[in-house]
């Protein structure tokens, strides 16, 4: 039985389909072990994705951010080497598509590829209320 689609099929959650269509896009993705990653917890306000990328250069990665989600994606383009025989292959060479959704308020503030780790650094900005007066118009 699957408990998540009768817990947004309520109806006191209209609306939501967008936030189930995000939490299924985050099972797919978790699915997938590779590239490996970790997530640090910088601060209060700072977190970090690490990415291993061993063999992928700069021209190699893409990171773009469509709505909430951040997509992080290597491609390899065919090496002249393609007929190299190697007599054990622990290193992946494939390409990949790592998704992360994002929580609301937390921004990208850049990437950085160092010693075969990417590095996503991603911030809550400080500035942020946590209560917003609502406006009440009459007519």
């Amino acid at each position: 039985m699957n408990t998540r689609t009768i817990l947004f099929d309520s109806p006191f959650l209209l609306g939501f389909d967008h936030t189930r269509a995000l939490i299924d896009r985050a099972q797919r993705a978790a699915a997938d072990s590779y590239p490996p990653y970790n997530v640090e917890q910088l601060s209060e306000s700072s977190v970090r994705i690490t990415l291993a990328v061993a063999g992928f250069g700069p021209d190699d990665l893409a990171v773009t951010i469509e709505g909430r989600q951040l997509t992080i994606a290597g491609k390899r383009e065919a090496s002249e080497k393609a007929e190299q025989a190697f007599l054990h292959r622990g290193i992946a060479g494939r390409g990949f598509v790592r998704s992360f959704v994002l929580a609301d308020g937390l921004e990208v503030d850049g990437a950085r590829l160092e010693h075969g780790l990417l590095h996503v650094a991603l911030s809550r900005p400080e500035d942020l209320p946590t209560l917003r007066r609502i406006p009440i118009t009459t007519g």
